[in-house]
C-alpha cells in the first residue's frame, strides 16, 4: 500500500476517533475529553492532507 493511502486511512481513523471522543465528552460533561477529541480531529485532518499531497507527488 502506498504511503499516501496509509496517511489518508490513518487520518480518517483519527478523525472518527476524535469525533467519538468529542461526542462522549460533550454528553458526559467532560471538557477534557471533548477537547482531546477536537485535537484528534485536527490531527486526522492534517494527516489526510499529507496523504493528498503525497499522492500529488506520487509517493
Amino acid at each position: 500500500m502506498k504511503s499516501s493511502t496509509k496517511d489518508k486511512i490513518k487520518g480518517l481513523a483519527d478523525e472518527v476517533k476524535g469525533s467519538v471522543k468529542k461526542g462522549v465528552g460533550s454528553l458526559s460533561g467532560n471538557r477534557g475529553l471533548e477537547e482531546e477529541g477536537k485535537k484528534d480531529q485536527l490531527k486526522g485532518a492534517a494527516r489526510e492532507k499529507v496523504g493528498e499531497i503525497k499522492k500529488v507527488f506520487n509517493q
